[in-house]
C-alpha cells in the first residue's frame, strides 16, 4: 500500500496493560475508504483507538495521521471521533452542544449542524437523557459532520441499535463517503455492517493484527470444508480453522490453497466474513 496515500499508519503500537498486552500491532488505513476495525470484545479495539487519539499514553511505536504525528493538535480539526456513548451533558440540548463544540472547530457551520438534525429528525431542543441510543448516535454524528472531518474515527457506532436504526447509520457513512479525500475507519463486532460499508478490513485477536487490506481479498482465501466420517486425511487436520467433528463427519474452514489433498466426497463452500471472525474466534493458537 502506498504511503503516501495512507492516512492514518499505525507501527508496532504497544501498550501494556495488568492483564493485556497489545503487542506491537502494525497496520494502515488509505485515503478514501472505509475500513473495518474488528476483533472479539477485549481484543484491543478501544484501546487502540484511544491510543490513536492520545486518551492513554503508548509504551511503544508510532502513530501518524495525514503524514503527519498524531499528537500535533492541528489534526484534530480534520478528524471526527464519537465512541460507543457520546459524552455530552445529560440536561444538554443539541443547540446547547453546538455552543459547547462550535469553538473549538475553525470550520464549524451551524448551517450544516442544523441541517444534519433535521435530516436526522432531531429536536434541536430536546435534552439530550431523553434521546434513544439512535438518537443519541445520530447527534454525535451530526456533531462531528459539522466541522467538515475528513478522517472518522468510530467506535462501536451501530452497535445497541435496531436493524433499522443501524442502516440509517450506514447511510449516512455512504453519503459523506461520497466526496473525495474522506476515511472511515471504525470498529464493531456486527460483520453484517461491513459486508455492506466496509472496503478494508483490519482484524485483531488476542491484542495483535491477524490481518489487515482488502476485505474482499480475505473472503476469497477461505472456503467452508464439510465431508463424512472418514473424509478426513490425518494431514489436513491442522490445515482447518474451527474444525468441529461430530458423529456424521467433520466441517471447518481452511485456505483455498491448500485444498487439495481431500477426498472427492469433500464438499466445499464459500464463506461471508461472519464465517470468517467466527471460526478464527475458535481457533486456538499453533505453537
Amino acid at each position: 500500500m502506498n504511503k503516501m496515500n495512507n492516512v492514518m499508519e499505525v507501527s508496532n503500537l504497544r501498550k501494556q496493560y495488568k492483564n493485556f498486552l497489545l503487542d506491537d500491532i502494525s497496520f494502515s488505513v488509505p485515503n478514501g475508504f472505509v475500513c473495518g476495525f474488528i476483533g472479539e470484545s477485549g481484543a484491543g479495539k478501544t484501546t487502540t483507538l484511544k491510543l490513536i487519539l492520545g486518551m492513554a499514553m503508548k509504551d511503544g511505536g508510532s502513530i501518524r495521521l495525514f503524514g503527519r504525528p498524531a499528537d500535533e493538535a492541528s489534526l484534530k480539526e480534520d478528524i471526527g471521533v464519537l465512541f460507543e456513548q457520546p459524552y455530552y451533558q445529560e440536561d444538554w440540548r443539541p443547540v446547547d452542544i453546538e455552543k459547547a463544540m462550535s469553538p473549538f472547530y475553525k470550520k464549524w457551520s451551524s448551517t450544516a449542524f442544523h441541517q444534519y438534525l433535521e435530516r436526522f429528525s432531531l429536536d434541536p431542543k430536546q435534552k439530550y437523557k431523553t434521546m434513544s441510543r439512535g438518537m443519541k448516535m445520530k447527534l454525535g454524528m451530526a456533531v462531528i459532520l459539522a466541522h467538515d472531518a475528513k478522517l472518522l474515527l468510530l467506535d462501536e457506532p451501530t452497535s445497541g441499535l435496531d436493524p433499522v436504526g443501524r442502516e440509517e447509520i450506514l447511510e449516512i457513512f455512504r453519503d459523506y463517503m461520497v466526496e473525495e479525500d474522506r476515511t472511515i475507519f471504525f470498529s464493531t463486532h456486527i460483520t453484517s455492517d461491513l459486508e455492506k460499508i466496509a472496503d478494508y478490513i483490519t482484524y485483531i485477536k488476542e491484542g495483535k493484527i491477524r490481518y489487515s487490506g482488502l476485505k474482499d481479498e480475505w473472503v476469497d482465501q477461505y472456503c467452508f470444508v464439510r465431508g463424512g466420517a472418514g473424509d478426513l486425511p490425518p494431514s489436513k487436520r491442522k490445515q482447518i480453522l474451527g474444525l468441529r467433528e461430530h458423529s456424521g463427519g467433520f466441517d471447518g474452514m481452511i485456505e483455498i490453497k491448500d485444498i487439495a489433498g481431500f477426498p472427492a466426497s469433500v464438499i466445499t463452500e464459500k464463506v461471508s466474513l461472519d464465517d470468517i471472525v467466527i471460526r478464527m474466534s475458535k481457533e486456538v493458537e499453533r505453537g
